[in-house]
């Protein structure tokens, strides 16, 4: 039943047949059926508050740091992150990838990160071709940790001259690929015990270190209390266009400030930038804990459904804003969100009011939901609905 329901529902059909167009920023269909974006929380679009932020910003040149929006959030964010200094970057990959050039600043040099990291996965091999320091991974955990064991084996030892020099620890938190999973602190005591031993350095790749943070219900700094230097993003739960910062020590952000120049992220009146992020720390933080909530009632929707030899959800696993579809065999990932994206004729009499659900095909057996500030509870709803629909339909 499920094969002859998909049959035809290829890309080509689907935007065929749905008619969706990219108009102000979204996807919205021209048969005006309503839209729910949940591929990522990188989505989001700035507040009307950012943008007057954004229009009013005093600014300066900021490379001879006499951009005073800047100053002001560089200040804030370490503050914030509970670090001596902070800096401003285009974007987290470049934080991260600074943070490792500055740690690793010799030759011979190796990190030690997960399998599934952003680091190892989605960063072009960044530090390989710009530092050439080279990447040892762990397999991640489902939690998104990494054993403390595995990872003790995995530190080069010092003495033997055919082996790379084990520079530094990179964890990450939020964990993406591991479906938004959090790091406990407890677990980041315990790396940061390993690294101090083997005086290597701790690196977070705290992207969506704010999600973790409203997850534990704890003070950002509280997490990154333990790590040398931790970067995180602004552009995505946090609903800025752009933007990241990295923090550390002075001494750490005097050569960050060297790399990210290198890595051509300098730039000058910057306070265009620093301005709305400098609102999303005032007033976005609090209201993550909205976007983690719609997220469990997505999942738990789904959870709902029971035994299914479609998808299911592991509950534990919903922590923040992200969590995986598990699928079972029965339809792909591709085809479970091109179904999504469709309204038929019967769905739209069973459930009256209806939407185009976009979702992201994540892995060969999971798709990815991720909300975030441009999604509403009455949206939530509809999804919810259409999920159990569209289960029911693919079970049959």
């Amino acid at each position: 039943m499920a094969q002859h329901i998909l049959r035809g529902l290829s890309a080509t059909n689907f935007l065929r047949n749905s008619k969706l167009c990219w108009k102000n920023s979204c996807w919205f269909s021209a048969s005006a059926t309503h839209v729910v974006d949940l591929r990522s929380d990188t989505l989001t679009t700035p507040t009307p508050k950012m943008r007057e932020a954004m229009k009013n910003a005093v600014v300066g040149d900021d490379v001879y740091r006499e951009d005073p929006t800047v100053n002001r959030l560089e200040e804030m964010a370490a503050s914030i992150l509970g670090k001596e200094a902070a800096l401003l970057v285009p974007t987290c990959s470049m934080a991260n990838t600074a943070s490792i050039l500055v740690h690793c600043d010799g030759r011979f040099n190796e990190i030690i990160c997960g399998d599934q990291s952003h680091i190892h996965v989605y960063e072009v091999a960044a530090i390989a071709q710009f530092g050439g320091v080279q990447s040892r991974f762990v397999k991640n955990q489902p939690d998104g940790t990494m054993d403390i064991n595995q990872i003790k084996e995995k530190i080069r030892p010092l003495d033997d001259e055919h082996q790379p020099w084990t520079r530094a620890i990179c964890l990450e938190n939020t964990h993406n690929r591991c479906g938004g999973k959090v790091l406990s602190l407890d677990y980041m005591q315990q790396v940061r015990n390993l690294s101090s031993q083997h005086n290597l350095i701790f690196h977070l790749d705290g992207a969506r270190l704010f999600n973790a943070a409203t997850a534990l219900k704890v003070p950002p700094a509280e997490i990154s209390q333990y790590c040398d230097s931790v970067s995180t993003a602004f552009s995505k739960g946090l609903c800025c266009p752009l933007g990241s910062v990295v923090a550390g020590s002075q001494d750490f952000i005097a050569m960050a400030r060297r790399a990210r120049k290198a890595l051509g992220g300098g730039m000058r009146q910057a306070g265009v930038i620093a301005a709305p992020m400098i609102v999303a720390l005032e007033e976005m933080m609090g209201r993550l804990e909205e976007d983690h909530r719609r997220a469990r009632t997505i999942a738990e929707a789904v959870n709902y459904m029971g035994d299914n030899p479609v998808c299911k959800v592991t509950m534990s696993g919903v922590q923040t804003n992200i969590f995986l579809l598990e699928l079972d065999g029965v339809v792909s990932p591709e085809q479970l969100s091109l179904r999504m994206k469709q309204v038929t004729a019967q769905e739209k009499k069973a459930l009256g009011q209806v939407c185009t659900a976009l979702m992201f095909p994540f892995s060969s057996r999971t798709v990815r939901i991720v909300t975030h500030n441009n999604i509403t509870d009455s949206d939530v709803d509809l999804v919810s609905k259409k999920l159990q629909y569209v289960i029911e339909e693919l079970s049959a």
